[in-house]
């Protein structure tokens, strides 16, 4: 099986509501989809978002990358293709779209099944965060509030950088949704000064789980300084997009945890062997995403399934936030609650 050509095309799925954080606000999940396609007919998918505030690249500098890859890759078998693609030097969602399309045509050529591929028996339904955008106090709580009606008990909590903002809102959360469980996320918003404040005003015995990368991606040393002094469990997010970084972030005791994205690792077999290496450490994780399409969403569902003993949050609401459900996914989502559709 050699690969023959690469289509692509863009897509556009409408938002319910608008997605906000400090670092961008979008009313629409905008990707690339690319369709592989070998000499021998057969055929996968594989999608790129566009988020330049976190990877750099656009819609535009992902098609780009993708066809400069196409004559790179074509006549080559999948292991040649990998090999090239991971050598290549382009943008890590566009490196993601095709790994994650030669992921599925290698297990198309094997004869074999996504679930063998991935290694998985347990298929127990797992558990997604939702998003609660970054706004004023009333309309964060009132999102938070209507989440947690629908079932939803993991709020993802978007904050910028007014800190007395985030104080306020958290505090306000936790008092009106004590049961609900609340991931606080500052996109790098805050400084170190900012954060320890923020983590001195709040009670830690209250229902906050986890801070996600309250300072900037290089501040590294700031990052390991908040850790050390925060009862709370610190995640490197924006600080980690390969096993370098993972491996880095480990011997500085940077961050208690690692938010592995497939969009920043450059596909679905760099997420594994972070992942592996999370489990090797005895390092939590959660399994995040940006604004996707459903097709990356669902191969990153299957990492959530096979990982599921390093994995402590799953955040892959992005369907959630869709105007509808989309059909191309193998799996279902029931509120917070994903399970493999009946085969």
């Amino acid at each position: 099986m050699k690969i023959a050509d690469i289509a692509l095309t863009q897509e556009k799925i409408k938002l319910k509501v608008p997605f906000v954080t400090a670092l961008r606000e979008v009313h629409f999940a905008e990707f690339i989809r690319i369709k592989v396609i070998c000499d021998d007919g057969s055929f996968a998918y594989g999608e790129a978002p566009a988020t330049k505030a976190i990877t750099g690249e656009t819609l535009s500098t992902i098609t780009q990358s993708i066809q400069e890859l196409r004559p790179l890759l074509s006549g080559q078998s999948l292991q040649e293709a990998f090999s090239t693609l991971h050598q290549a030097s382009c943008g890590s969602s566009a490196k993601a779209a095709v790994d994650m399309a030669l992921v599925q045509l290698q297990v198309i050529e094997q004869k074999s099944s996504l679930k063998e591929y991935f290694g998985i028996a347990d298929v127990s339904p797992l558990q997604t965060d939702i998003t609660i955008s970054l706004g004023s106090v009333e309309s964060m709580l009132r999102e938070a509030k209507a989440a947690y009606r629908d079932g939803m008990t993991l709020l993802k909590v978007k904050f910028g950088s007014d800190i007395a903002h985030a104080i306020t809102t958290t505090q306000q959360l936790t008092k009106e949704l004590p049961k609900a469980t609340l991931l606080i996320d500052a996109n790098q918003a805050w400084s170190e000064e900012a954060t320890l404040r923020y983590l001195t005003a709040l009670d830690a015995k209250r229902n906050i789980a986890l801070i996600e990368q309250p300072v900037g991606a290089k501040e590294l040393a700031a990052l390991k300084r908040i850790t050390a002094k925060s009862s709370v469990p610190i995640l490197a997010d924006e600080a980690l997009f390969s096993l370098e970084d993972a491996q880095e972030i480990v011997a500085m005791q940077a961050a208690d945890m690692f938010n592995i994205k497939v969009m920043k690792c450059g596909g679905i077999t760099k997420a594994m062997e972070i992942l592996e290496y999370a489990r090797s450490k005895n390092v939590k994780c959660m399994l995040g995403s940006m604004i996707e399409g459903p097709y990356s969403i669902n191969m990153t569902l299957y990492l959530a399934f096979a990982y599921r003993d390093v994995i402590s949050y799953i955040d892959l609401d992005s369907p959630l936030l869709y105007e509808a459900l989309p059909r191309e996914m193998d799996f279902l989502y029931e509120g917070a609650t994903i399970s493999f559709k009946a085969q």
